[in-house]
């Protein structure tokens, strides 16, 4: 059940249901998952600075069960939401930041238990 924040600079017209629906796609397969588990919130038009400039950029957080808990797994998973974000939003690759989390399943909730027991 992996989690996905994009928080961008750019204003809500960059950003449409059939994008948000294509992140989601995009990222479930880099990270193996089903899209029908995928949770993915879209944050545009947030006030914000990436390596100290606010040019159009992106920061994109990525938390996931056993599929970001290690260097191996993020680099590839990286190159591949990367070319997404790039050719999608037109964005150079420096005005792109994303963050991969590790989660237990004790720390996702579900159907009033957590993932432990599912």
């Amino acid at each position: 059940m992996p989690f996905v924040e994009l928080l961008s600079n750019l204003p809500s017209s960059s950003f449409s249901d059939e994008f948000v629906r294509k992140l989601g796609s995009c990222i479930a397969a880099a990270l193996g998952k089903p899209e029908e588990r995928m949770n993915v919130v879209v944050k545009p038009g947030v006030l914000m600075l990436v390596a100290g400039s606010s040019s159009p950029c992106v920061i994109l957080s990525v938390s996931a069960i056993g599929a970001t808990d290690t260097a191996d797994k993020n680099k590839e998973h990286s190159a591949k939401i990367f070319n997404f974000l790039t050719r999608e939003l037109n964005l150079s690759e420096d005005r792109i930041v994303v963050q991969f989390h590790s989660l237990q399943p004790h720390q996702v909730g579900k159907n009033g238990t957590v993932m432990s027991f599912m």
